[in-house]
């Protein structure tokens, strides 16, 4: 989603947010965290291709919001969201926007979208999936 952003605002602003699923566990753990200067001042577009839980998305905005980022200049913007994700990330956080493509209704046994698209990654880049399910997060700031 990144190159797309970039194509359309060029002077956009990147910052990463890596947000890995721990598999003893099932939560999410926060890996690494690269974040513009002044990024409080921004509006801050939150990009997550697949939203299952919602658990990875709402580490990320807690991760903004400890960053002075307003709860109100949040977009997560995701090509498809579980209704469990769009349900738990708007009742968390009532004032971040949510924007997607589609919401399907179920999750299966593993938290994946059904019928869902896959593991985005793998079919962008043309991958076999990745055993551990490790998930990033794409943040873009626009001032």
């Amino acid at each position: 989603m990144e190159p797309a952003l970039r194509a359309v605002c060029k002077d956009v602003r990147i910052g990463t947010i890596l947000i890995q699923t721990n598999q003893l566990t099932g939560e999410p753990e926060l890996h690494y965290l690269r974040l513009p200067k002044d990024i409080s001042d921004d509006h801050v577009i939150l990009m997550d291709c697949t939203v299952s839980t919602g658990a990875a998305a709402m580490m990320a905005v807690r991760v903004l919001l400890d960053h002075d980022v307003p709860e109100d200049k949040i977009f997560l913007l995701s090509l498809l969201m579980a209704e469990m994700g769009v349900h738990s990330v708007a009742y968390a956080f009532p004032r971040v926007r949510i924007i997607t493509t589609a919401v399907d209704k179920r999750v299966n046994d593993l938290f994946r979208i059904i019928p869902g698209i896959g593991n985005f990654g793998d079919r962008y880049f043309g991958t076999d999936a990745v055993p551990d399910g490790s998930d990033e997060e794409e943040v873009a700031y626009t001032g």
